[in-house]
């Protein structure tokens, strides 16, 4: 799949879409990883391998969530987790230390974006989540070569990330999906203005960076109404339209009804046959074996 250039321009100057972090959104996140995480069946659930997972690393681990997760449910890895902003990083790291894992589980202020300070080899694992959170189109190829560079010969850099919503019975909802990602395309997180602007991407960005053996896993993720899942979702919901609000205002994506749209959804979201889907991708390859 030829992969389309978008235009770099100067204003682009943010590159997480939810700016202004407090302990509310971090424990938001928190909160969203962990209804994620149960939902795909475990944080490495496509993994057949695990015993050469010894030596982790998390890109843009936010409030280290997985990262902690992993560590609980494999006491044999040590993981590293990096993030841009102090604040969650401290946030992270006391998170580790109440969850007793902090003697195997550190986290570090570090720019995904920039070179990574790593040296050559040095993990098992690299793995990412929603990238897209972050990560600008033009951005990608840079850092997909920079975490095959710290992965060691034959191990694997495994990247997850999702659509926008494509099913819910909620007219609203999908109404605000639509803002997203019109947002998204005009900041430069998506390829194309379409719910598959990133996932349709991942194999080919890893087979042109030197990725061997790339695989997929695929993820539907169904939220109904009267499930622990279902409202995880919608609690997460209600706090995404007041933390999202700014993202999509800034890149002129923000309806006139806003507000009505968002006491709709949420209407819509307590009706005993409200659905929801995301589709989610997971793509893994390895670095190449070093040659004799």
């Amino acid at each position: 799949m030829a992969i389309p250039s978008h235009p770099r321009e100067p204003q682009y100057s943010s590159t997480y879409f939810v700016q202004g972090q407090q302990s509310e959104e971090f424990q938001r996140l928190v909160d969203q990883d962990r209804f994620i995480t149960a939902s795909m069946g475990g944080v490495l659930a496509e993994q057949t391998d695990l015993s050469a997972f010894r030596r982790v690393l998390d890109i843009a681990s936010g409030p280290g969530s997985w990262a902690i997760e992993a560590a609980q449910t494999y006491p044999e890895m040590s993981l590293v987790g990096i993030d841009i902003d102090p604040r969650v990083v401290e946030f992270a790291n006391a998170q580790a230390a109440a969850q007793q894992v902090d003697e195997r589980v550190v986290f570090q202020t570090m720019d995904a974006l920039q070179a990574l300070r790593f040296p050559d080899d040095s993990f098992d694992l690299v793995n990412m989540r929603f990238g897209m959170g972050f990560l600008r189109t033009w951005e990608w190829p840079r850092v997909l070569i920079e975490l095959l560079r710290v992965v060691r010969p034959g191990g694997i850099v495994r990247i997850t990330d999702g659509e926008v919503v494509s099913e819910s019975s909620s007219p609203a909802l999908l109404r605000f999906f639509e803002m997203f990602l019109c947002a998204l395309f005009r900041s430069g997180h998506f390829f194309t203005q379409e719910g598959t602007g990133i996932i349709s991407y991942l194999v080919p960005m890893l087979g042109q960076r030197g990725y061997h053996q790339v695989q997929t896993r695929a993820y539907i993720l169904h939220y109904h109404v009267g499930t622990a899942e279902g409202q995880a979702y919608i609690e997460n919901m209600l706090r995404i339209f007041q933390t999202f609000r700014p993202f999509l205002q800034k890149w002129g994506c923000l309806s006139k009804d806003y507000d009505a749209i968002c006491q709709q959804a949420i209407q819509e979201m307590q009706q005993p046959d409200f659905f929801a889907t995301w589709h989610l991708l997971t793509a893994w390859g390895a670095k190449p074996e070093a040659e004799v």
